[in-house]
């Protein structure tokens, strides 16, 4: 018996990868977060699976009901929302799951951040503008940031900022990056991405709280800041360039 921790994708359900949808296919449970995973996945899972829609289950629960599956010697689909890397709480089970014997594995998945850079059709690193990207997220209701993760802190770096369950207090973070961004740096929120209801704002550190408010986005979007969203006038990367040495092809 093995639990899989399979990133279903930023929302669209054929964003899942070939290998979590086969994997997915090969479990007789599957616990999902049901507030975020599209349901249309659970349709490929077998007919006879058990599943468990985690939303309002708090760690313990969870964790009774993969025993309980481990116990039984049934594989189970944990499926998570983007990719089980980033702010997935997959940390927290993995430790439990070790304690307990259970072996498990990871599945990656397509992360938001990637599918909201698709919608923006942007590269988030761009030759001599931005070769950085930093994920994070802000403290209010949530689990306390670390020291040195602040806003203020993060953004002094320059680079470019992907904010998570940041949509509800953009004045603030937009407060908090002003003075290291500048009022004129290019500024999105992406919400639902890849999603039908998909919306994209786009403007800069100084209007984008007011879009925010306007449209009513309050969560399941990501912020981004840096001035690779906006970025134009850059040098062509050396992986392509006509002066880059390349090894000679063999002779036939």
């Amino acid at each position: 018996m093995t639990v899989y921790f399979i990133g279903a994708g930023p929302g669209a359900a054929d964003l899942i990868t070939v290998r979590g949808q086969r994997t997915l296919a090969a479990c007789g449970v599957c616990l999902y977060a049901g507030s975020l995973v599209p349901r249309e996945l659970l349709a490929e899972c077998p007919p006879d699976a058990r599943l468990v829609d985690t939303a309002q289950l708090n760690l313990d629960q969870i964790v009774t009901e993969i025993t309980a599956a481990h116990e039984r010697g049934q594989d189970v689909a944990r499926l998570h929302s983007g990719d089980p890397s980033v702010f997935s709480a997959v940390a927290e089970q993995m430790r439990r799951l070790d304690a307990a014997g259970i072996p498990y594995e990871v599945v990656p998945g397509v992360p938001a951040f990637a599918a909201a850079a698709a919608a923006l059709k942007r590269e988030l690193t761009v030759p001599t503008v931005g070769q950085t990207v930093i994920l994070t997220r802000v403290a209010r209701q949530a689990t306390p940031m670390p020291e040195g993760e602040d806003l203020a802190t993060l953004g002094r770096s320059g680079a470019l900022l992907v904010l998570h369950l940041a949509t509800r207090y953009v004045e603030s973070v937009v407060e908090e990056l002003l003075p290291h961004y500048g009022a004129d740096c290019p500024a999105a929120v992406v919400a639902m991405a890849s999603r039908p209801e998909e919306l994209v704002l786009r403007g800069t550190l100084g209007d984008i709280a007011g879009q925010v408010k306007e449209a009513g986005v309050l969560r399941t979007a990501v912020i981004l800041v840096g001035r690779t969203l906006g970025a134009e006038q850059f040098r062509d990367s050396h992986l392509y360039s006509a002066e880059r040495e390349r090894p000679h092809e063999p002779c036939a």
